[in-house]
This record gives structure tokens, C-alpha cells and sequence, in this order.
């Protein structure tokens, strides 16, 4: 007979009840945070490091939702270099947001010529697809070293578009947001603005390094950029005006986290305010293979912020999850050993890459009523021995069933079963745990669902 599961925390392994939130995505590298809030759900573009890359090597941008803070939806590639016919590398940091309903990706590549600037490109939803609306790039100094493009709409309704490393420039963007107006300015680069660099300052007078931010709070400015010398600090000025005179207020977030680059983003989201950067933390991480992370921000009563550093925990989630309804493999709180890819049979999934790999999805809500049947889509390409394990409040936790995983022969072919559990009640983490004693990868996900 059947034995209920309640909803009292049964402690099997505390070490394993506690697990890092940071950073957020692990299914595959992420760096340069752009987040973006629409209709009540927090959207996050990022650029996608490659595997094993000893330089920048960075060809499309990726999308990431949440509307709990935990759990993270990856939507796949919104937009590659590849997408602007007359461009050839370098899907560097991006931004996206929204006006009249459209939604405007800034992003920097680089042309034919090897010329580098900011690009633009259009959609009439948020997951794309975005297509290039000029056939060139938006904006050129007539130096180098524009990438980094921020982008703000202010409340009058004016859009300023920042970009640059190691200068920072300017400009007022029209209402099409696909042009702009004026000239494009230059930033002093002054000690007062951005405070002083020591050493060999070479054409870096001040800290500012790149990554510029623009972000707006009550009456006051802000420019986040991320700070030299290498490794980078985040470092931030304020101002009454998006235009400047700007004021050196000090650093955020120290140098840390294995990368010697970072990049700010800021964003409002329900009731709070959340600091996005990168690191290196995950495994085989590095200067050139990040990972992007959140952390709640505080100000002070004059709006200066608060200093904060990197930390493992994003701590509660802002509501919890609903078991009863379709939800993706590629929802994620944490994971480990577990890639995400997509086709065009059934778009982003994700992989167990080896035996006990496992994905978490916090907070799920199984109500009072509980849960007693499991459906979900998976396949593999071995022809014994792989299974999924369904567990609650940790990896060693109640076992509430297991998929015996059939050959499907391939990720173009999927199956679709349904098994009887033990019953779960009440507000509980979820553990997907994959096993087989197989070379390479093991298994493939697609969704899961529960059912009374």
C-alpha cells in the first residue's frame, strides 16, 4: 500500500536540502545580464559563451524568464549575429526593451569590414523573432570599442542609447528607435565622474572600463559600468539629468568570482530591485566561459547603494509553482551535469550528460488535495538501464516515483508516459535525478506534469 507523503520537511541528507542558487542558469554558460520587465514576468537576455572557449567567442544571444525569481524558463536563441546579413562575429552584450509595443534588442557585432558597432533589430513579442530592420549598424563612433550598448526610455519619453569601451558615448534615440537625433557625445572622462585610476592609465584616465547601465530611481540617474583595472569591479555615478554631468559615487560589487570581466544590469520587480552580473563559478568557468547571477539590491536614504558582493542565494522565491499544468524540463531553480539544447521538433530541452546529473525546481505547490500520477516526455538512446527518479525537499529525498526511460532512438523521436507516484502534499523542491551506468549522454527531457 501506498504511503502519503506530508507536508513536514523530512531531513534525509541536510547537506543536500540547501543547494546554491547562483548563478542562475547552469545548463551552459551565460554572461552579460540584460534585464527587461513586461506584463508581470522578469525577462532576461543574455550572450552565450561557448564551450571550452579561450577567447570571447560568442555567436547568439539567449532568453530567460521567471515571474518567481528560482526558477528559470531558458526559451533558447532570440537572436544570432547570423541574423544581420552583413555581419560576421561577435554576439557581445546585449539589450532589450520594449516601446508601443515592440520590442528593440541593442546589440553589438561586428561587419564584413570588421567594423564594430551597435545594431538593432525588431520583434512584436519579446521571444522574437527579431529581424534587422536597417541593414547596417545604428550607431559608429569614429573610434573603436563600441559594444555594451544600454538603453533607457525615460519618463518623458525620451530614449538615450549608451554604448563603449574605453570611451563612453551617447545618443537621443527617435521615437522609431531605429534612429536618432543629434550628434553623438562623447562622456567626459573625468575623476569627479568616475573616480581616478592608479598606475598606467594609458587612454583610461578614470575607472570606467565598459558595460554601461542606464537605470532610473525616483528623481535620480544612475550609470552602472563595469570598472578597471582588470579584473573589474562594478562601479557606478549618478546624475539629475540621463545626459550627465555625472558624480563618481563609488563601487557595488567588488572584483571576484573567477572572471575578470563583469557587467551590470539593474531592473524593478515586483516591489524589489535586482542586481544582475557574472562570474565564473560554475564548473570549467572562467574569463571566457561566465555564468550570470542575481542578488537583491539596497539604497541608502540618499540613494547612494549599497555595496554587495557575490553570493550563493537569491533566498524565498516570490511564489510558488503550479504542478498541475504543463511545465518544461528546461524550468530550472539548480542543476548539475545537465545541458539545454534545442531542435525544431519540440524547441528547447534539456540532457543528462551523465549518471545521477538532476535538475531542481523549487516551490512547487502540490495543495492539500496532493498528487498521485507523473507524465512527462522524455527519450534515449540507449535501450536499457536509464531511468528518471521523481524526489522531493532534496536529491536523497522521498522518492515519489520512477520513469523507466524507453528507447525513442533519437532526439527528433520523443514518448510520453504516464506512472502512479506516492502522493505528495503541500509546498515542496522537486528533483528530477537521472540515472544510467551509460557513456555520454544519457537521456533527454522534454516536459512533466502532474496530475490528482
Amino acid at each position: 500500500m501506498k504511503n502519503s507523503i506530508f507536508y513536514f520537511l523530512i531531513l534525509v541528507n541536510i547537506s543536500n536540502v540547501i543547494f546554491a542558487q547562483n548563478p542562475i542558469i547552469q545548463t551552459m554558460y551565460t554572461a552579460d545580464p540584460a534585464p527587461m520587465v513586461y506584463n508581470g514576468k522578469l525577462y532576461l537576455y543574455t550572450s552565450h559563451d561557448e564551450n571550452e572557449s579561450t577567447w570571447f567567442v560568442m555567436n547568439n544571444w539567449k532568453l530567460y524568464t521567471t515571474t518567481d525569481m528560482v526558477n528559470w524558463t531558458d526559451h533558447g536563441v532570440a537572436l544570432s549575429y547570423k541574423d544581420f546579413d552583413w555581419a560576421q562575429k561577435n554576439a557581445w552584450a546585449p539589450q532589450c526593451v520594449e516601446r508601443n509595443g515592440k520590442f528593440y534588442m541593442y546589440v553589438p557585432v561586428t561587419d564584413r569590414n570588421n567594423k564594430e558597432g551597435i545594431a538593432v533589430a525588431v520583434s512584436y513579442s519579446p521571444y522574437g523573432p527579431f529581424i534587422d530592420p536597417l541593414g547596417k549598424h545604428l550607431v559608429q563612433s569614429s573610434g573603436w570599442g563600441d559594444i555594451d550598448p544600454a538603453v533607457m526610455v525615460d519618463d518623458d519619453g525620451q530614449a538615450y542609447l549608451y554604448w563603449g569601451n574605453p570611451a563612453c558615448f551617447y545618443v537621443k534615440l527617435n521615437e522609431d528607435m531605429i534612429s536618432y537625433s543629434g550628434e553623438i557625445m562623447e562622456v567626459p572622462m573625468i575623476e569627479e565622474s568616475f573616480g581616478k585610476r592608479e598606475g598606467n592609465v594609458k587612454n583610461r584616465p578614470t575607472l570606467y572600463e565598459e558595460g554601461p547601465w542606464l537605470y532610473k530611481r525616483k528623481d535620480l540617474y544612475y550609470l552602472l559600468w563595469a570598472g578597471g583595472p582588470v579584473p573589474e569591479h562594478i562601479g557606478y555615478s549618478t546624475g539629475k539629468n540621463p545626459e550627465g554631468p555625472w558624480e563618481y559615487r563609488g563601487t557595488i560589487m567588488p572584483p571576484e568570482g573567477k572572471s575578470f570581466t563583469n557587467h551590470p544590469g539593474i531592473v524593478d520587480y515586483k516591489g524589489d530591485t535586482y542586481f544582475f552580473y557574472h562570474n565564473g563559478s560554475l564548473p570549467g568557468g572562467g574569463g571566457f566561459t561566465r555564468s550570470v547571477c542575481v542578488g537583491r539590491i539596497e539604497f541608502n536614504k540618499d540613494g547612494t547603494i549599497k555595496p554587495m558582493r557575490m553570493t550563493d542565494d537569491i533566498g524565498k522565491g516570490l511564489e510558488t509553482l503550479n504542478p498541475y499544468q504543463k511545465n518544461e524540463a528546461e524550468t530550472i531553480a539548480f542543476s548539475e551535469g545537465v545541458k539545454a539544447t534545442q531542435n525544431k521538433e519540440v524547441g528547447v530541452f534539456i540532457n543528462a550528460m551523465e549518471n545521477g546529473a538532476y535538475t531542481k525546481v523549487r516551490d512547487v505547490d502540490f495543495r492539500t488535495h496532493g498528487a498521485s500520477k507523473f507524465t512527462a516526455r522524455t527519450g534515449t538512446t540507449h535501450n536499457a538501464g536509464i531511468t528518471m527518479e521523481v524526489r522531493i525537499d532534496s536529491k536523497n529525498g522521498p522518492l515519489l516515483g520512477m520513469l523507466n526511460v524507453p528507447l525513442t532512438g533519437g532526439d527528433n523521436r520523443w514518448a510520453i508516459q504516464t506512472i502512479d507516484i506516492e502522493k505528495a502534499i503541500g509546498v515542496h523542491d522537486l528533483y528530477f535525478i537521472f540515472k544510467g551506468e551509460k557513456p555520454g549522454r544519457i537521456m533527454y527531457f522534454d516536459y512533466w506534469m502532474f496530475s490528482k
